[in-house]
């Protein structure tokens, strides 16, 4: 199981990288930088609350880069599982609302993948040798 943990830590850092360029690359997007300097997207008001509402679900996969490693075996498995849909759910829910550009759609794409690898390992509870075999 620890060769399992160790790639579900590497996956949630993956997925973290993934989050913070698809933000990064938003910057870059005219549309969304202009409304994002009038303190509301996509009729969003980018308020206090809001901003640590969001702060607080994006820190949920950093602490689960750690977690996957230091937290016993029956419960990881839970925990990633139920941590995994709760972020798919909240994907899924930002690709809803309002528009979205391409660069947003493709690391969505990414992100949801990834998320679904994860809650497929930890289900499977699958250790890094038999995953391997699965992919040749």
């Amino acid at each position: 199981m620890k060769n399992t943990k160790n790639l579900l830590s590497k996956l949630w850092i993956f997925l973290t990288v993934n989050y913070i360029f698809c933000d990064v690359f938003s910057l870059y997007h005219s549309t969304f930088l202009n409304q994002l300097l009038t303190g509301r997207v996509d009729g969003i008001e980018l308020s206090e609350p809001f901003l640590l509402s969001f702060a607080i679900i994006m820190e949920i996969p950093m602490l689960m880069i750690v977690l996957s490693i230091i937290i016993k075996n029956k419960v990881n498995r839970i925990v990633n599982v139920i941590v995994g849909v709760l972020m798919i759910i909240i994907q899924i829910g930002s690709l809803t609302t309002g528009t979205n550009s391409l660069h947003y759609i493709f690391f969505s794409i990414i992100e949801i993948s990834t998320l679904l690898l994860i809650i497929y390992i930890a289900w499977k509870r699958t250790n890094l040798r038999k995953f391997n075999k699965n992919l040749t």
